[in-house]
Protein backbone atom coordinates (compact mmCIF):
# COMPACT_ATOMS: atom_id res chain seq x y z
CA UNK A 1 0.00 0.00 0.00
CA UNK A 2 0.96 3.57 -0.87
CA UNK A 3 -0.53 6.82 0.56
CA UNK A 4 -0.26 9.44 -1.54
CA UNK A 5 -0.69 13.36 -0.65
CA UNK A 6 0.04 16.27 -2.67
CA UNK A 7 0.91 20.14 -2.04
CA UNK A 8 2.45 23.19 -3.97
CA UNK A 9 -1.11 23.90 -5.92
CA UNK A 10 -2.27 27.39 -5.87
CA UNK A 11 -3.14 30.29 -8.25
CA UNK A 12 -0.17 31.69 -10.67
CA UNK A 13 -0.20 34.32 -13.29
CA UNK A 14 -0.09 33.11 -17.09
CA UNK A 15 3.83 32.47 -17.62
CA UNK A 16 4.31 32.01 -14.14
CA UNK A 17 6.02 28.65 -12.36
CA UNK A 18 4.67 26.63 -9.83
CA UNK A 19 6.39 23.14 -8.41
CA UNK A 20 3.76 20.34 -7.11
CA UNK A 21 5.02 17.81 -4.59
CA UNK A 22 3.69 14.10 -4.04
CA UNK A 23 4.68 12.87 -0.94
CA UNK A 24 4.35 9.07 -0.42
CA UNK A 25 4.37 6.68 2.63
CA UNK A 26 5.24 2.91 2.80
CA UNK A 27 8.82 1.24 2.03
CA UNK A 28 7.72 0.14 -1.53
CA UNK A 29 7.66 3.79 -3.21
CA UNK A 30 11.33 3.63 -4.72
CA UNK A 31 9.64 0.37 -6.49
CA UNK A 32 6.99 2.06 -8.43
CA UNK A 33 7.28 4.28 -11.51
CA UNK A 34 4.94 7.26 -10.79
CA UNK A 35 2.60 9.61 -12.40
CA UNK A 36 0.77 12.99 -12.91
CA UNK A 37 -2.44 13.77 -14.09
CA UNK A 38 -4.59 16.58 -14.55
CA UNK A 39 -8.47 17.20 -14.29
CA UNK A 40 -10.22 20.14 -15.54
CA UNK A 41 -13.66 20.75 -15.30
CA UNK A 42 -16.34 18.76 -17.43
CA UNK A 43 -12.96 17.13 -19.10
CA UNK A 44 -11.59 13.36 -18.56
CA UNK A 45 -8.36 12.99 -16.02
CA UNK A 46 -5.33 13.43 -18.77
CA UNK A 47 -1.74 12.12 -18.49
CA UNK A 48 0.79 14.90 -17.55
CA UNK A 49 4.13 12.71 -16.94
CA UNK A 50 5.22 10.17 -15.86
CA UNK A 51 8.78 8.54 -13.86
CA UNK A 52 10.14 5.32 -13.76
CA UNK A 53 11.53 3.82 -10.43
CA UNK A 54 15.32 5.47 -10.82
CA UNK A 55 14.23 9.02 -12.32
CA UNK A 56 15.67 7.71 -15.68
CA UNK A 57 13.29 7.99 -17.78
CA UNK A 58 10.35 10.40 -17.99
CA UNK A 59 7.86 10.79 -20.50
CA UNK A 60 5.16 13.94 -20.73
CA UNK A 61 1.91 14.40 -22.63
CA UNK A 62 2.39 16.49 -25.78
CA UNK A 63 0.53 20.05 -23.77
CA UNK A 64 3.16 20.26 -21.87
CA UNK A 65 6.25 19.03 -23.53
CA UNK A 66 9.22 21.36 -22.59
CA UNK A 67 6.95 23.20 -20.13
CA UNK A 68 6.69 20.64 -17.29
CA UNK A 69 9.55 18.77 -15.78
CA UNK A 70 9.22 15.52 -14.37
CA UNK A 71 11.67 14.11 -11.01
CA UNK A 72 11.77 12.19 -7.87
CA UNK A 73 14.06 11.87 -4.46
CA UNK A 74 13.78 8.43 -3.61
CA UNK A 75 15.17 9.02 -0.49
CA UNK A 76 12.85 11.72 1.00
CA UNK A 77 9.75 9.29 -0.66
CA UNK A 78 8.83 12.35 -2.58
CA UNK A 79 8.00 12.86 -6.46
CA UNK A 80 7.82 16.63 -7.63
CA UNK A 81 6.58 18.24 -10.96
CA UNK A 82 8.05 21.83 -11.90
CA UNK A 83 5.61 23.81 -14.13
CA UNK A 84 6.85 26.48 -15.99
CA UNK A 85 5.51 29.06 -18.97
CA UNK A 86 1.87 27.95 -17.41
CA UNK A 87 -0.89 28.81 -19.43
CA UNK A 88 -4.60 29.50 -18.40
CA UNK A 89 -5.33 25.94 -19.90
CA UNK A 90 -3.15 24.54 -17.18
CA UNK A 91 -5.61 25.10 -14.84
CA UNK A 92 -7.02 21.99 -13.24
CA UNK A 93 -7.02 19.93 -10.31
CA UNK A 94 -3.35 18.31 -10.15
CA UNK A 95 -3.06 14.13 -9.50
CA UNK A 96 0.20 12.34 -8.49
CA UNK A 97 -0.52 8.38 -8.65
CA UNK A 98 2.02 5.28 -8.87
CA UNK A 99 2.07 2.46 -10.75
CA UNK A 100 3.20 -1.00 -9.29
CA UNK A 101 3.55 -3.10 -11.82
CA UNK A 102 6.58 -3.92 -14.07
CA UNK A 103 5.67 -3.06 -17.57
CA UNK A 104 8.28 -1.85 -19.47
CA UNK A 105 7.08 1.42 -20.53
CA UNK A 106 5.85 4.47 -18.39
CA UNK A 107 2.34 4.08 -18.53
CA UNK A 108 -0.13 6.64 -19.79
CA UNK A 109 -3.58 5.79 -18.63
CA UNK A 110 -5.24 6.48 -15.51
CA UNK A 111 -6.69 2.91 -15.10
CA UNK A 112 -2.97 1.84 -15.23
CA UNK A 113 -2.13 3.11 -12.15
CA UNK A 114 -3.14 1.55 -8.66
CA UNK A 115 -2.74 4.18 -6.19
CA UNK A 116 -3.61 8.25 -5.83
CA UNK A 117 -3.63 11.44 -4.26
CA UNK A 118 -6.44 13.54 -3.25
CA UNK A 119 -5.36 16.24 -5.78
CA UNK A 120 -4.06 20.03 -5.60
CA UNK A 121 -5.87 22.34 -7.37
CA UNK A 122 -3.94 24.99 -9.81
CA UNK A 123 -5.31 27.66 -11.46
CA UNK A 124 -3.70 30.03 -13.66
CA UNK A 125 -4.79 33.15 -14.36
CA UNK A 126 -4.21 35.70 -17.89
Amino acid sequence: QVQLVESGGGLVQAGGSLRLSCAASGRTFTMYAMGWFRQAPGKEREFVAAIDWSGGNTYYGDSVKGRFTISRDNAKNTVFLQMNSLKPEDTAVYYCAADPFSRGRLATMPREYAYWGQGTQVTVSS
